[in-house]
């Protein structure tokens, strides 16, 4: 255990996800190291995003605009929905260039052990748009994980109620337990374009 600011860094750097305690020393010891520089470009950037970078009020998504660029974007498919769980899913998407219309980031996944539920996720606002406009298809790609197969059972059953409505699920292919995020672009593509109607 180290002095002061040095141990408060390290377990500061620890709570952020997917770093472990070696990591967030070696990260720490990394900045203490640092040209004076680069640590003031760092707490520049750091300030920028939390001041300039919001949610899209449609979709979800990150945005340093009201809406973001994929909702702004007019040749996009307007009766096509991907639901994804994180703005990093809306990127892996993107990168296998097979998805043409329109994202919904739920802002997580059901995990009632954690207590998420429904009302912690952006459901009210998917119900709304599919209300609201001409949508023909939503394609759920959720995690294929425990969690993100609880939250496409449960979006199955609340949109079963839409007339002409088809909700379709990515095809397997994609590893159990994994993220999309992790997805190669060629498995991802594969996955999207042979989804299955649920």
């Amino acid at each position: 255990m180290y002095e002061g600011v040095v141990q408060d860094l390290i377990d500061e750097l620890g709570r952020l996800p997917g770093v472990g305690p070696k990591s967030a020393q070696r990260i720490a010891f990394h900045l203490l190291a640092a040209d004076p520089a680069d640590i003031s470009r760092l707490q520049e950037v750091l300030g920028k995003v939390k001041e300039g970078v919001q949610f899209c009020e449609v979709c979800g998504n990150v945005s340093e605009q009201e809406t973001c660029r994929i909702c702004r974007d007019a040749r996009r498919d307007l009766t096509v929905i991907c639901v994804v769980e994180e703005p990093k899913d809306v990127l892996a998407v993107e990168r296998t260039r097979e998805f043409k219309g329109r994202y919904h980031v739920l802002g997580g996944a059901l995990d009632p052990l954690s207590g998420i539920g429904p009302e912690q996720l952006r459901m009210r606002e998917l119900l709304a748009r599919i209300g609201g406009a001409e949508i023909s298809e939503i394609i759920i790609a959720t995690d294929p994980n425990t969690e993100g197969e609880a939250t496409a059972t449960y979006l199955v059953r609340m949109l079963r109620p839409f007339p002409g409505l088809t909700v379709t699920r990515l095809a397997s292919g994609l590893p159990m337990g994994g993220d999309l995020e992790f997805a190669d672009e060629l498995t991802l593509g594969r996955a999207l374009s042979g989804r299955r109607v649920l």
